[in-house]
Formats: C-alpha cells, sequence, structure tokens
C-alpha cells in the first residue's frame, strides 16, 4: 500500500517530474562543454552543473511543498532533516564523472521520502532521453510504458553488474554469469536492474542515500528488491545516509543472490 495517500502523493509525484524534466534539460545544455570541476573530500568529482542543477531542483520543489525537507548531494546537510516525517532526496547528477568525461550514462536522481522509505522517485537520462517514474504501490516506468524485472531464481548466465574484483570473486562459486559494462551511474545501473535489461546488480560499500533512492523505488515496484546482503529493508534519512554492499534483482533471484553471497570469499 502506498505510505500517503495517492491524493497527497500525486500532486508531488507530478511535479518533481516536472522539476526532474527540467532539470535534466539544463544539465543536458552544460553537458559536453567545457566546464569547471573540483575534487570535494577524497575523491568525489563535482562540477558547476551539478551545482546549478542542484539550485533548480530546490527552488522547484520547495516552491511546491516547503515544509517537505531537504538532503542533496551538493547541498549542506541541515540536521533538521532528522526530524522531519518528509524529505525530498536528490542527486543532482548521478554519474558526475561520466558526465565531465563526456560519457552519455548519467542521471538527475529524485525521491520523496516518507518515515525512511522512498514513496515517489524519478530518474532521468537526458542522453538517452530516458524518464523512470514510480509511486509506492502503482508500479513502474519507462517513458510512460510499465517496467518490470526479470523473473525467476536462475543463477546461471544472468546479466550481472557491479565491481569487477567483487564479481570474480563471486564467479569463483556462482554458475557462469555475464559481467555487463559498469555504468558510470548506480542509480541508472539499478534503473536496468528496474527494467529487466540487467538481471542482477551489485553496489560498492560507498553508495548514498542520493544514488539509491529514487532507483530503489523503481527496482521494488518493478517486481524486485534492492538491499544489502543481510537482506533488511534500506532504511533513508537516517543520520549517516551511507550505505554498505547491496544487491539488487528481481525479488526470487534476489533471494536467490542472498544465500550465494554468504558465501562469496573474502578480498
Amino acid at each position: 500500500m502506498p505510505a500517503t495517500e495517492p491524493a497527497d502523493t500525486a500532486p508531488l509525484a507530478a511535479r518533481m517530474a516536472a522539476c526532474v524534466r527540467e532539470a535534466g534539460a539544463l544539465a543536458l545544455s552544460m553537458f559536453g562543454v567545457p566546464l569547471k570541476n573540483w575534487t570535494k573530500g577524497a575523491s568525489s568529482p563535482v562540477s558547476e552543473a551539478d551545482i546549478a542543477v542542484d539550485k533548480l531542483l530546490r527552488a522547484g520543489l520547495s516552491a511546491a511543498a516547503p515544509d517537505i525537507a531537504w538532503l542533496s548531494e551538493e547541498s549542506v546537510d541541515d540536521p533538521a532533516r532528522l526530524d522531519a516525517k518528509r524529505v525530498w532526496i536528490v542527486d543532482p547528477i548521478d554519474g558526475t564523472r561520466g558526465y565531465i568525461a563526456g560519457l552519455p550514462d548519467w542521471a538527475v536522481s529524485a525521491a520523496l521520502v516518507e518515515n525512511g522509505r522512498p514513496i515517489a522517485a524519478c530518474l532521468f537520462a537526458p542522453v538517452t532521453d530516458e524518464f523512470f517514474m514510480a509511486v509506492a504501490g502503482c508500479g513502474a516506468t519507462r517513458n510512460g510504458a510499465p517496467i518490470a524485472t526479470s523473473q525467476g531464481a536462475d543463477l546461471a548466465n544472468v546479466r550481472f553488474a557491479g565491481p569487477k574484483n567483487f564479481l570474480e570473486r563471486l564467479g569463483t562459486i556462482a554458475p557462469p554469469f555475464t559481467i555487463t559494462p559498469r555504468l558510470p551511474s548506480l542509480a541508472l545501473r539499478l534503473a536496468r536492474v528496474a527494467e529487466g535489461t540487467i538481471d542482477a546488480a551489485i553496489a560498492g560499500g560507498s553508495s548514498h542515500d542520493w544514488d539509491l533512492a529514487a532507483a530503489d523505488l523503481l527496482v521494488h515496484e518493478a517486481g524486485g528488491a534492492v538491499t544489502p546482503f543481510n537482506g533488511e529493508k534500506l532504511r533513508y534519512n537516517c543520520p549517516v545516509p551511507r550505505h554498505g554492499m547491496l544487491v539488487a534483482a528481481g525479488r526470487e533471484r534476489h533471494a536467490a543472490l542472498l544465500q550465494l553471497l554468504k558465501r562469496v570469499p573474502a578480498a
């Protein structure tokens, strides 16, 4: 069941969709041209496009509902969000490293989270013109058409995405599988699971709420699951919005993978 009444969620989801489309157009207009960029923290790239898109999204979404808190990769974290029932969780450009390099696989990601779980989500890949959307209890779509994860529990010959070193270790105990090219955008990688073009994906242990919240709902509403290796449901808007290693797949295959992952050799 949806976490809020559709009458409440639907207009907010529509507003988010409009803002994300506008943000994608802005990011696309700055794509492939010389941009100021720098590194924050140890190795995380950021560009002036990330900042411009973040400002656009915050202005548009905050105007729609000033009472909803805010968490974004490119905004100063406000601890007041921890007391909020609802929060917008945003990644202005997921896959900034690829964006700066001129690669096409980046996306604008936004989710409305209530009581720790996403209830509406949008993910827009402007270069390929792919717009993913989900509302809790209403399914997931790509450019308006319903999407679904690949079904079944079989682990042989699946299309797998994730960190190469980990997948090589997994390959020592798993049936043969195909490793797909790793996308710069984690959110887009998970969206490929939601639409069934990738059967399963592993996320390394450095993802954050803004990488995951929208894609999590997409996968869930498409018939799959995204969880830590212990199978517990992800919770968002916690004091530290960071997550360990995760696995995403259709529900039956996800359950089978949870059992297999317990046996992966240590690095």
